[in-house]
Parts: structure tokens; C-alpha cells; sequence
């Protein structure tokens, strides 16, 4: 076994053990940041395995946006984040699921390949594969830009509650209603 075997394994283990973590804390933003952890390590075993830039694609795009906008979501939707008694159901259902599903998975890979060693296909280069990327699937990356750039602009509007409303005409500030709490701005319905 080489340093390379090791390294790799070790980095597997941390990317399962914080996936475990993941789905078995009660806080949501400890998961949040257990799967920085599990999508870093996974980065990790790419770099093990000279795929630099699939490794640095994990990180720009899965650790450096989807969890970021997975905490922000968590933090501007003022949603609960910590551990709720209402919530909680019995764990050993799932844990059945899913260790029959990984088992059965287990056994059909080993069933497959019967320890057999496959020959690999000639390694690619980051420019074909920025050919391929950037002339086949340019527009759906642009498309997945405007969406993202939609949604960051529609989280922003969603969480001041001052945009959109009209001013006040005696204080020139915005509206506000004697039912709401102190501070609190009401729609032009008079919701608050």
C-alpha cells in the first residue's frame, strides 16, 4: 500500500464520517458546515487521484457556493436552526434503508468487477476539457448564472422588509402600523 493508498483512504473516512455527521446532527448549520467538511475531503481525494481540476471545480462550486447559499438560505429565512422536539421521528427506519441500499450497492460492485483490475482510458487535459465545456455547454452555464444572480437578488428583497413600501407621507419614512411591534414596517395591506 502506498502513501498515495493511504492518503486516500484516510480522506474517504473523513468524507463518510462527516456525511454521517450531516444527516445526524439536529442543528442545521452544524450539517451545513459537516458538509463543507465532506465536500473538502472528497476535494481532497481528487487532488490524490491528479484530477486538479475537478478538485477545484468541488471547491469553487460545491464548497465555495452551494453550501454558502445553503447557509444564507438557512440564516435570511429566519427558519428554526436548532434541534426540534416536534420534528424528531424514530431514526432506525432510514438507518435500515439506507444500510440495505449500501449493502446491496456493495454487493453488486463486488459482483461486477470481482476484484479485477479495469484499464483506465488515457488522462485528459484540462483544455480538452475546457474545449468541451465551453463550447458545447456555454449557454447552460449562462443560464445557470442569471438564475443564481435571480434568486441571490429575490433572498435579498425577501429579507429587508423596507424595499417596496411607500413612505410614509407625514415623516417621510416608511409606513408604519399601530398593531405591529415597535420597529416593525407594514405592507401597504396592512399586514405586518
Amino acid at each position: 500500500m502506498t502513501g498515495a493508498d493511504v492518503l486516500l483512504l484516510a480522506l474517504g473516512a473523513v468524507a463518510v464520517g462527516a456525511g454521517v455527521l450531516v444527516v445526524a446532527t439536529k442543528h442545521l448549520v452544524r450539517a451545513g458546515l459537516y458538509l463543507v467538511v465532506c465536500l473538502g475531503a472528497l476535494a481532497g481525494d481528487y487532488l490524490v487521484l491528479t484530477a486538479e481540476l475537478v478538485a477545484w471545480v468541488q471547491v469553487l462550486i460545491y464548497v465555495g457556493a452551494v453550501v454558502v447559499l445553503l447557509l444564507f438560505a438557512v440564516m435570511l429565512t429566519r427558519a428554526p436552526i436548532g434541534a426540534s422536539d416536534d420534528l424528531d421521528r424514530p431514526g432506525w427506519p432510514a438507518a435500515l434503508i439506507g444500510g440495505g441500499a449500501g449493502l446491496g450497492l456493495a454487493v453488486l460492485l463486488v459482483d461486477a468487477f470481482r476484484w479485477s483490475r479495469v484499464e483506465l482510458p488515457a488522462a485528459g487535459t484540462a483544455e480538452r476539457l475546457g474545449e468541451q465545456v465551453f463550447r458545447a455547454w456555454v449557454l447552460p452555464f449562462e443560464v445557470l448564472s442569471v438564475l443564481l444572480l435571480a434568486a441571490l437578488v429575490g433572498a435579498i428583497v425577501l429579507s429587508r422588509p423596507d424595499i417596496g413600501r411607500r413612505p410614509d407621507a407625514t415623516s417621510g419614512g416608511p409606513v408604519r402600523d399601530a398593531a405591529t411591534p415597535a420597529g416593525r414596517v407594514a405592507d401597504e395591506g396592512g399586514r405586518g
